[in-house]
């Protein structure tokens, strides 16, 4: 199937968030290369495989790590406690956890473990971006992939590894330990791939629920400086907020182009706000199926960008098609002057039956 030619004045910019949940890299380039490659700046490599579990692979880290033990409250209730504003937590499923299973209990820190001594090892960044960039670079000498798009590089932050993996209480204790790897690992990225032809998304979607609200993640492309907008646009105390604007300098202190941000409502039968963001980068900020209301997006309307941040609005949804998504960019268009558009999240747990529609979805609005 063939999209929208690039420079066709209907077409607007799509962003795919990161995992896309077809067989391999390989199959995703060759896929979306062609159906939608006119439309993007930048194209991941679907995450597929043992990455399809998003941060849930990431327990080899700790499972043999001398410093860690199962934490023993969970291993006696069964299995990991949900926090309560998470509600009942089962895995989404992937192409190696099933959906529907339970989550493992969180480790925590042995008794004696020193900060100091605690270590974390290799986490497999590097690894799979070199390997599918090399992938990237063969297809596009073949002509099989647009060459002027970059690679991206999707990685959640350590927010969402402590919150599925380590004790709530010991957080602080390993969260600059981790950090510190997998700052070291976006170095290696870095040195290996040119920075012209990269883009790093950074997935902060935990960072800010556990802070109260549900967004979902943090692009890193095509750097700036950090801008807050107007308070009435800024969900939570004054400290959180500091918080999040010192979480979202450091990652791009540690990333090779600036930052922007996606955000989920999460269900919430409130409007979704868009928060402080570093600019300029990416700005996917979702639409519910079910909310293609004016109220729903008429916060926009007061969202204050840096001049080279590109918007994007998470409004492509398999569940009502192209019909149901133009109908959310008639109504977002009168709240946001120029936006790209993107599904509300990645679709790599997706029944993978339902992938083929949505990439047709993004590549016919």
């Amino acid at each position: 199937m063939e999209g929208v030619k690039r420079d066709s004045p209907s077409a607007r910019e799509v962003l795919l968030v990161g995992s896309v949940g077809l067989k391999d890299s390989e199959e995703v380039f060759r896929t979306v290369g062609p159906l939608l490659g006119g439309r993007m700046k930048r194209i991941p490599d679907g995450e597929t495989g043992l990455r399809t579990s998003w941060v849930s692979r990431l327990r080899f880290a700790l499972e043999d790590n001398p410093s860690f033990e199962e934490d023993p409250r969970e291993v006696a209730a069964g299995g990991r406690i949900t926090h309560p504003t998470e509600g009942t937590r089962t895995w989404k499923g992937s192409a190696v956890i099933a959906r529907g299973a339970p989550p493992p209990p969180r480790l925590r820190l042995k008794a004696g473990a020193r900060p100091e001594g605690i270590r974390i090892g290799s986490l497999g960044y590097p690894e799979a971006a070199n390997e599918s960039y090399k992938e990237l670079r063969a297809l596009r000498g073949r002509g099989a992939v647009p060459k002027h798009l970059r690679f991206q590089v999707s990685l959640p932050t350590a927010a969402a590894f402590l919150n599925a993996h380590v004790a709530y209480e010991h957080h602080a204790l390993v969260e600059p330990v981790y950090r510190g790897q997998l700052f070291r690992e976006v170095d290696e990225i870095c040195e290996a791939i040119p920075h012209e032809d990269l883009a790093i998304q950074w997935d902060v979607s935990t960072r800010w629920a556990m802070g109260g609200r549900a967004p979902r993640a943090l692009s890193r492309c095509e750097g700036g400086r950090y801008r807050a907008p107007g308070p009435s646009l800024q969900p939570g105390p004054p400290r959180r907020r500091a918080g999040r604007a010192s979480v979202l300098r450091e990652l791009r202190r540690a990333s090779l182009e600036g930052a922007g941000e996606h955000r989920e409502n999460g269900g919430s039968p409130q409007p979704a706000h868009p928060v402080a963001r570093p600019a300029p980068g990416l700005h996917p900020y979702a639409g519910a199926a079910n909310r293609g209301d004016e109220a729903y997006f008429a916060p926009l309307r007061e969202l204050k960008l840096h001049r080279r941040t590109k918007l994007f609005l998470g409004l492509v949804h398999d569940s009502d098609g192209v019909e149901g998504t133009r109908a959310r960019i008639a109504v977002a268009a009168k709240y946001a002057s120029d936006f790209g558009i993107a599904a509300e999240c990645g679709f790599g747990r997706r029944p993978p039956e339902t992938i083929p529609n949505l990439l047709r979805v993004h590549s016919e609005v």
